[in-house]
């Protein structure tokens, strides 16, 4: 890959990397479009990275079809695809990780601990490898977003990161490739995170801009569910991810909820600008 790399920019083409995990879903294609209208050349990488799970998560059932993958790049036109083995990617004696400090703790840091060390670590390694102009990533991961953005600029790295809009199944649940563990029942309630999201919205629209009483109406939404296990649901500034205490005109706020349904547990997110 890095070879391939070199003999591309030595042509003086641009590159676009969307890393992920495989088991496509229309999430990822989107990206996918995204990169090929603005690079010349795009690599989809596809690795289930161990670092980012902790032994209580679901590594080991995280679902994988590599060539269902396959076939889906090909069709949207994917250049090269990079699939690397755990043992190149984290060969023995590996001991360096890369860690992006206060945005990482909270949120889903603070459930999930190790979780965006492992992130930023396989990310930085990503772009080593691929030395991409550009990188491209979900919003549905609004926080992993902002982080890789603050390691890119801190470790002054000349590459893009291109943030893309959720895509929604036509009943609002955003799409992931956790929903295959929910039931029928757990996918019907699921749908609570995107009505919550609007309803929110909807508050904000009406002029109601009190945190407390928007995210106490979130939480009343979630919780008529009887298979959710709330999280969080937080407002947060765009670039920084502080929470907001107050709702500031001209200014752009994630609207942030994190929840289980039985043993499946989701993130969604809406952005709004004031």
């Amino acid at each position: 890959m890095q070879r391939l790399i070199s003999g591309i920019k030595a042509e003086g083409k641009t590159v676009g990397l969307v890393p992920t995990m495989g088991y496509l879903h229309e999430g990822h294609l989107s990206l996918v479009k995204k990169s090929k209208e603005k690079s010349d050349i795009t690599v989809v990488s596809i690795f289930v990275n161990p670092a980012q799970f902790a032994p209580n998560e679901d590594l080991l059932k995280y679902p994988k079809d590599i060539k269902r993958d396959k076939k889906l790049l090909q069709k949207a036109g994917v250049d090269y695809v990079f699939i690397p083995s755990t043992d190149e990617i984290y060969p023995e004696g590996f001991q360096t990780f890369v860690e992006v400090d206060k945005i990482s703790k909270k949120f889903e840091g603070e459930f999930r601990p190790i979780h965006f060390k492992g992130v930023v670590t396989i990310v930085s390694i990503l772009f080593n490898i691929v030395r991409p102009d550009y990188a491209f990533f979900g919003r549905k991961d609004a926080q992993q977003a902002a982080i890789v953005k603050r390691m890119v600029k801190d470790l002054k790295m000349n590459i893009e990161i291109v943030t893309c809009p959720i895509i929604r199944d036509m009943d609002g649940l955003a799409k992931s490739s956790r929903n295959i563990f929910l039931s029928p029942v757990e996918r019907n309630d699921a749908l609570v995170l995107s009505r919550s999201l609007k309803r929110a919205k909807m508050l904000i629209k009406e002029d109601r801009k009190n945190v407390m009483v928007i995210l106490n109406k979130m939480k009343e939404e979630i919780s008529s569910a009887g298979t959710s296990k709330l999280d969080y649901v937080k407002i947060v500034d765009e670039d920084n991810f502080e929470e907001a205490e107050k709702l500031l005109e001209g200014k752009k706020y994630y609207i942030l909820a994190a929840c289980r349904f039985g043993s499946t547990r989701l993130i969604d997110n809406i952005l709004i600008t004031l």
